[in-house]
């Protein structure tokens, strides 16, 4: 046995699924902390460390159990991070060794090796291994395509038997539990008598591999002869006049290729295509994938066009007799129409319309459409998160296809119809594109004559498309994009327009799904009015028509059941039929309150009120703010409570009151999150209320953003509060004197109920808010 070396102290590096052999030289990955803390101990001493194998791989820490007990000690020669916070280290073997006494340190853990180096010295019998060795690994690397020629010259010029035996076990493709037990025998002469054995089993492998690789190619070389002939006989029935099988197909594709009218360019695609198509056998991969391409370019509208019907009365007719209500929003459609009628053209800014949930953009959409006698094509791009969604994929890819908008022209059928993008603020971005940046180019009209997809990678015109856009969120959608629409923003429904609409649309929708006829089932005014007001809380009528069909359900239940002739529902019956009442609206404050200020809020279903509560408690001016209120809106509970100490004597409030009271503010529903500034002035209103013991009006509401001074800044949402207030019962709003250009907005029905004060100052709200502010 080999003559033992003095035992070293390194540091232990364990491996995973990895050996080294002595005198190798190699790049190992290293990403383990423990692991990189031992390299760099190394480094700092004699660049020594012990590579021991791991029996299990799958363990990430692991402990002297888990290593093998025979490693290699080896040389450090550099180490270099990488980008993504790995080491890649170079390691050259030195010797086998034996690990004893494992130490954790701190960072890294150090063990007693003890190394065993082969003799330098052979004998006679060692050098007849040697060269039996060599002839089998000769053999072996003439008919595995593993080793190359000068793998193996290099391998013949070794002269010591042990590093001879390392090298050729490095090149040999044992599993990891074989090359452990090379490398922990110690015997030269053993390990080379156990490699002459190993190459013997592995050439014999070979040989039968290579055996069964003669009879595969025999029979592929016979399915090759079968098919050859096969093609032979389809050619002479083609020239007996036999059109039918893939001849026909392709004097059936070029005659659709003429036909379609295709720019000349892309004629000439499609052209080549084919002729690579009608070459190809039909059992070749690529077959199918040119067919497919060849299929999506005939398909797809290159000069078929409707017939524009630029009439703004007809358009007008079609979107009063679809939508009840959504006046403003109409006029501003009507106005864009109106343009394109005068310039006979229908290019210019691209439609976005928002709003919440169910207020009928899709359907506004429809309706232009029918407007201007144009196919409507609707396209979802809810969670679309890869570019190719929109562009297309590569043909390169397995299962490739055209991106949306391609796709959406095709189920057109025309160059020009009315394609609506749905939920664009819905799009989001990973790793594979960003989708929002392709929609630039649809979307652009200095671009979008040319827009090219992915897989057609032939231009294509957009530019007689009337892209329309529908989003919830504008503030999701990136500016770029927002930029090149034009947003038209649709509030919600009053309470009489949802009335309105469950009357002449959504009823009559729901008896005809349900077999009813208006004779059988007949709502009254006031019912609607309850199912809106009681059973429903969103700015659109989706829940509405819920509410609806789930009352249709019932009589028709009753109907068929009970075999009555007609039912007539009533707001008694519509608590019989949908249970008891849901919601609250139209039921202000009974009486007036002290520290419960009204606030109007803005939500992503429409507008809201908000009850703003103020609580004063004996203890040392601690504020307490809950209600899962976001930062902006706790800012400005803390801006109005340094508003009202500095004006607390102006405002017949003891300056001192902070010393003796904690304040506690508190924003109902607890579990709903709630952000903005605009609910400062109502929190300001409400302290003053508590601290100063007046009541508040209970039918007043307000909102606005308010400074250290007092000053009352404008907010946003003008409308969408002002039906909430109106839902609510309010009679009076507050509203800053900056926002009065928004009253405009405002349906003139609901103006006529409201009673509006403009402020400027803090000052004039709370002597309009509070219960004798004025004496």
């Amino acid at each position: 046995m080999a003559k033992k070396k003095t035992t070293k102290r390194v540091p232990l590096l364990p491996l995973r699924g990895l050996l080294v052999f002595p005198t190798m030289v190699l790049h190992i990955d290293v990403g383990r902390e423990r692991s990189i803390a031992a390299l760099e101990q190394a480094l700092l001493e004699d660049n020594l460390v012990f590579l021991a194998t791991q029996k299990d791989m799958s363990v990430e820490q692991p402990e002297q159990d888990d290593l093998q007990k025979i490693g290699t000690l080896a040389y450090v020669k550099k180490m270099l991070k990488l980008p993504n916070g790995t080491f890649r280290v170079l390691v050259e073997g030195l010797e086998r060794g034996q690990w004893d006494h494992y130490e954790d340190e701190e960072t890294y853990t150090v063990v007693d090796v003890t190394s065993f180096p082969d003799e330098t010295e052979k004998d006679a019998e060692q050098d007849a291994l040697m060269r039996i060795l060599l002839e089998h690994f000769e053999k072996y690397s003439k008919s595995s395509k593993k080793v190359t020629t000068e793998t193996y010259n290099t391998v013949a010029d070794i002269e010591e038997p042990g590093r001879l035996a390392d090298t050729v076990a490095s090149h040999l493709p044992l599993k990891l539990a074989g090359k452990q037990e090379v490398l922990e025998t110690f015997d030269v002469s053993k390990r080379l008598e156990m490699l002459i054995a190993r190459l013997h089993n592995e050439q014999e492998v070979l040989d039968i591999e290579k055996r069964i690789n003669q009879r595969v190619k025999k029979a592929m070389e016979q399915t090759q002869k079968e098919f050859y002939l096969r093609e032979q006989m389809k050619a002479i029935q083609t020239e007996l006049g036999d059109k039918d099988g893939k001849s026909a197909e392709v004097v059936d594709l070029k005659k659709r290729i003429e036909e379609a009218d295709m720019p000349e360019s892309t004629e000439k695609v499609a052209l080549k295509e084919l002729d690579r198509y009608e070459k190809l056998p039909a059992a070749a991969a690529e077959s199918g994938i040119i067919r497919n391409y060849i299929e999506w370019l005939v398909t797809i509208p290159w000069s078929e066009a409707t017939k524009d019907r630029l009439d703004i009365k007809y358009a007008e007719e079609v979107l009063n007799r679809d939508h009840d209500g959504l006046e403003s929003v109409k006029e501003r459609v009507l106005e864009y129409l109106a343009v394109q009628q005068m310039t006979n053209s229908l290019r210019g800014p691209i439609l976005c319309l928002v709003g919440p949930p169910g207020v009928g953009k899709t359907s506004l959409a429809k309706s232009i459409a029918e407007s201007l006698d144009r196919n409507f094509v609707r396209a979802s791009l809810g969670g679309v998160r890869d570019e190719s969604e929109i562009r297309g994929h590569r043909r390169t890819y397995v299962g490739a296809m055209p991106g949306r908008i391609i796709q959406g022209m095709k189920k057109a059928g025309t160059v020009n119809p009315v394609f609506l993008l749905d939920e664009i603020d819905k799009m989001s971005n990973d790793f594979r594109g960003d989708p929002s940046s392709a929609m630039l180019e649809v979307l652009d009209p200095e671009q979008n004559n040319s827009f090219s997809d992915h897989y057609i990678e032939e231009n294509y015109d957009l530019s007689n498309v009337l892209f329309i856009a529908t989003a919830n969120d504008l503030s999701t959608i990136p500016g770029p994009l927002r930029d090149r629409m034009e947003v038209i923003s649709i509030a919600g429904y009053t309470e009489q327009e949802k009335q309105m609409i469950a009357k002449n649309h959504l009823a009559p929708k729901q008896l005809e799904e349900h077999g009813l006829s208006a004779e059988q089932l007949q709502f009254t005014e006031d019912a609607l009015l309850t199912i809106v007001r009681y059973y429903t809380r969103e700015a659109g009528v989706r829940g509405l028509e819920r509410q609806i069909a789930s009352i249709c359900r019932k009589v028709t239940k009753q109907i068929i059941g009970e075999e009555l002739e007609q039912v007539t529902v009533t707001p008694d019956k519509v608590e019989e039929y949908l249970g008891k009442r849901k919601f609250r609206y139209g039921m202000a404050e009974s009486v007036n309150q002290i520290g419960v200020a009204t606030g109007l809020a803005y939500t992503s279903v429409g507008g809201d009120t908000l009850q703003i509560e103020v609580s004063l408690s004996p203890g040392k001016g601690k504020l307490q703010l809950t209600g899962k209120l976001g930062d902006v809106m706790k800012e400005s509970a803390q801006t109005a409570l340094s508003f009202v100490r500095a004006r607390a004597e102006s405002l017949g409030i003891d300056p001192n009151f902070h010393e003796s009271h904690d304040i506690h503010i508190h924003v109902p529903e607890g579990a709903v999150p709630k952000d903005g500034p605009s609910a400062g002035i109502t929190i300001a209103t409400a302290l003053v209320s508590s601290l100063s013991r007046r009541p508040i009006r209970r039918e007043v509401g307000m909102t606005g953003e308010i400074t250290l001074r007092g000053r009352v800044l404008p907010i946003g949402g003008v409308k969408e509060k002002t039906l909430s207030a109106h839902r609510a019962g309010l009679k009076t709003i507050i509203l800053p004197s900056d926002n009065e250009r928004d009253l405009e907005d405002i349906p003139e029905t609901i103006r006529e109920e409201l009673t509006f004060k403009l402020v400027s100052e803090a000052d004039e709200a709370l002597e309009i808010a509070l219960e004798g502010a004025d004496k």
